[in-house]
């Protein structure tokens, strides 16, 4: 009993702290927006954020730092994003079981956006400059007992773009519950908890992109599928905007605009939701779908929405590499494609083990 009640303060002191460092952001309100996009396959596949479930996975540990645990030591994590206009994305992951109950990890994450041409006020071309953010993120992990675990990541990001560069630190914080006898796991994450130490320009300070998660997966009972569930945003209630390109419908006789009937607490409920299933055909071989519900709201064109909001991949061992692709479908324009790698030098070993 005193154990529970422990680990239920420890919780609630960790909520308190990080909320309180921090305040609702939206979209377009916020600088380093790129740590948001997953450069992981599967998170990616997953709808964009996947981060409840503890199988080992240490792409997964970028994202949520309670994950670090003995099931990720040595292991090494590659990933890589074809983006958007020439934009390309990527990170290195490596973790270590320092003790039985104690993990660390670091990932390296960059994003590149490639050489840009320099114009002068009046249009002209002045030459050529380059542009890419980087994130340095240090974490660990700790096994409370047999079903909690927490965990911290510290980020170091920098960003330059042509003449102009910043730096900023922030925390994640995470809390996990997994229960392998019932194939559940629930984390909370409070990420971007941070403060730019050197702004682009003097006096102009931005805020980092802040959000608080709550994430669930569940396996039913002899199901070959597990599902997920993400509430995302919890810090901000009201995601919706107003849209300037959505079509208005008039009365073909008055003229008068005809306002349409909107399911408003449906409709910002949803747009905190991300669902996703994977469906398991062999301990190594897993196809994954998802749909993000805010994203097709923001992203689809109304004449034709399209895919927009679905994400898909799959992932597959092959000897002594676990390999996953991930394709997230955002608008007409096309698709960002998300490749990982990852493998253990536990398994290049002789004898299976290391130090």
């Amino acid at each position: 009993m005193l154990h529970n009640l422990t680990l239920r303060y420890l919780i609630l002191a960790f909520a308190l702290t990080f909320t309180g460092l921090a305040c609702a952001q939206t979209g377009g309100l916020t600088s380093f927006n790129f740590l948001k996009i997953p450069g992981s396959a599967r998170v990616a596949a997953m709808g964009g954020s996947y981060f409840a479930m503890k199988d080992g996975d240490i792409h997964l540990a970028q994202f949520n730092p309670s994950l670090l645990d003995s099931n990720m030591h040595n292991k090494l994590g590659l990933s890589y994003v074809d983006y958007f206009a020439g934009i390309n994305m990527g990170c290195a992951s490596f973790a270590r079981t320092i003790q039985p109950k104690f993990t660390v990890g670091a990932t390296m994450q960059f994003s590149s956006y490639g050489k840009q041409t320099e114009l002068d006020a009046l249009g002209f071309e002045m030459g050529s400059f380059t542009a890419a953010d980087y994130n340095l993120i240090l974490g660990a992990g700790y096994q409370y007992d047999s079903l909690w675990s927490i965990g911290v990541n510290l980020k170091n990001i920098y960003s330059a773009l042509a003449n102009y560069n910043s730096y900023a630190v922030a925390l994640d914080g995470a809390v996990t519950y997994n229960k392998p006898s019932k194939n559940f796991s629930a984390s909370m994450i409070i990420s971007n908890v941070g403060y730019q130490l050197k702004t682009y320009t003097e006096s102009n300070r931005e805020k980092l992109p802040f959000e608080m998660m709550i994430g669930l997966t569940k396996r039913p009972a002899h199901a070959p599928f597990r599902l997920s569930l993400v509430y995302s945003n919890m810090q901000h209630w009201n995601l919706t905007y107003t849209n300037p390109n959505e079509p208005v419908v008039t009365d073909p006789v008055t003229g008068e605009v005809i306002e349409v009937k909107k399911w408003e607490f449906g409709d910002q409920l949803m747009r905190h939701m991300i669902v996703g299933s994977e469906f398991i055909l062999s301990p190594n071989a897993h196809i994954r779908l998802a749909y993000n519900y805010r994203r097709r709201q923001e992203l689809k064109v109304s004449e034709k929405p399209g895919m927009a909001g679905f994400s898909f991949g799959f992932g597959f061992k092959v000897s002594k590499f676990h390999l996953s692709y991930g394709r997230a479908i955002y608008h007409l324009a096309g698709p960002s494609n998300h490749f990982s790698v990852t493998t253990s030098f536990q398994e290049w070993m002789p004898d299976g083990k290391s130090n």
